[in-house]
């Protein structure tokens, strides 16, 4: 704030930051940090939002978000310290056990822990005005033309912007649409009516189980597995190839990619391989926050890819004609698997769990995928 003197401007300096600045929400949390820390807690250096606390019981672990906090663990004398303790420093609200965190609907039963957003998806559609609509096998077409200059240039941008980016929020819940949102986010600056049509037959799918989402089942281990995939030259329009994976860690899904990869590839092989370099980085970021909350995992992480050329270029690091223009940093996924930390099974292309993640398929081909990525409409009628 600025103060006009008679003969002098002056300024008055905060002493405590308040709402509505930009450094609010980083003040806030270096505070909760500081004070958290003072309990014994960690931060995670994989994700600084997860804090540890590694006690005689087991583990108390706290998930932030700005001021939403999530607390779990083994050590249930050790939770209740923990709110205690956070009650004689900040005004808290105990909302008891999670069944609604940020749009994420979350649902325990005998079979595990669910995940959706049906309240969200129906806010989607009736916004949309698709509340009526009849709905529709698959998120999109097995041979779409999205390239193509037929169809006008939407007269309201903002709306489609609007809709992709709550299309992208419901992604955390329903990997299956990663792919085809990804696509019509491809085209937020220029976006046709071909585009907008494709955006509201997402929803169309959507209307057909609003509550499909993620189960979690306890399979009694914490064993980390990756598929990698690439859509080569599927873009048609600068002909870039689209990366794909999936990891799970004791049997569940827990993170997915679909990405436009940078660069022109010039084979599938190195288009696979690129695609690995992304996988790769994704599970020792895994394998480092596992061993953050106390879980030891030494052995080899499978990443299963279908493409026999990108395993042998993983598998056999020798100088070739056809690789030496990958940049530099692709090839640590050599270095991954010479020291162990990951290993390269070959999977046919009929078992690739990611092919979901970089391209559009049919209707019996994209439910086998859903199921496998353990997606569970927990709302059907039994």
């Amino acid at each position: 704030m600025l103060l006009r003197g008679e003969k002098q401007r002056m300024v008055c300096k905060l002493k405590k930051a308040i709402y509505g600045l930009k450094q609010s929400p980083r003040a806030w949390f270096d505070k909760f940090s500081r004070i958290i820390g003072e309990f014994g807690f960690s931060r995670c250096q994989a994700d600084h939002s997860v804090f540890v606390q590694i006690t005689t019981s087991g583990m108390v672990v706290l998930a932030v978000y700005v001021d939403d906090i999530l607390i779990t663990g083994s050590d249930l004398v050790g939770i209740e310290e923990a709110k205690t303790y956070l009650r004689k420093h900040f005004v808290t609200k105990d909302l008891g056990r999670p069944r609604y965190f940020l749009g994420i609907e979350i649902a325990h039963s005998k079979h595990g822990i669910s995940l959706s957003q049906r309240k969200y998806a129906c806010d989607l559609l009736q916004e949309a005005g698709l509340l009526g609509t009849k709905p529709v096998d698959t998120p999109m077409d097995s041979n779409p033309d999205f390239w193509n200059d037929d169809g006008n240039y939407l007269e309201d941008k903002i709306k489609y912007r609007r809709l992709v980016g709550k299309l992208i929020y419901l992604t955390v819940t329903r990997p299956n649409i990663s792919y085809v949102v990804g696509l019509v986010s491809q085209f937020m600056d220029k976006p046709r009516s071909v585009h907008w049509k494709a955006a509201l037959r997402i929803l169309k799918y959507i209307k057909a189980s609003p509550g499909k989402g993620l189960l979690f089942k306890r399979h009694g281990h914490v064993k980390i597995e990756a598929y990698s995939n690439a859509d080569y030259a599927g873009a048609k329009d600068d002909m870039k190839s689209t990366s794909g994976y999936c990891t799970y860690v004791g049997g569940n899904l827990v993170t997915w990619r679909s990405k436009k990869q940078t660069t022109v590839a010039r084979s599938s092989a190195e288009a696979e391989y690129r695609a690995m370099a992304h996988t790769t980085s994704e599970i020792l970021w895994l394998e480092n926050l596992l061993k953050e909350l106390g879980f030891m995992y030494d052995d080899p992480v499978p990443m299963h890819c279908d493409n026999q050329a990108a395993i042998h270029i993983v598998s056999n690091p020798i100088f070739h004609e056809r690789t030496k223009h990958i940049e530099v940093d692709c090839h640590f996924v050599r270095e991954a698997v010479m020291s162990q930390k990951i290993c390269t099974p070959f999977t046919p292309s009929s078992e690739q769990r990611a092919d979901n993640f970089t391209k559009a398929l049919g209707g019996k081909p994209f439910d086998v995928l859903c199921n496998k990525l353990g997606m569970i409409d927990i709302f059907a009628p039994a």
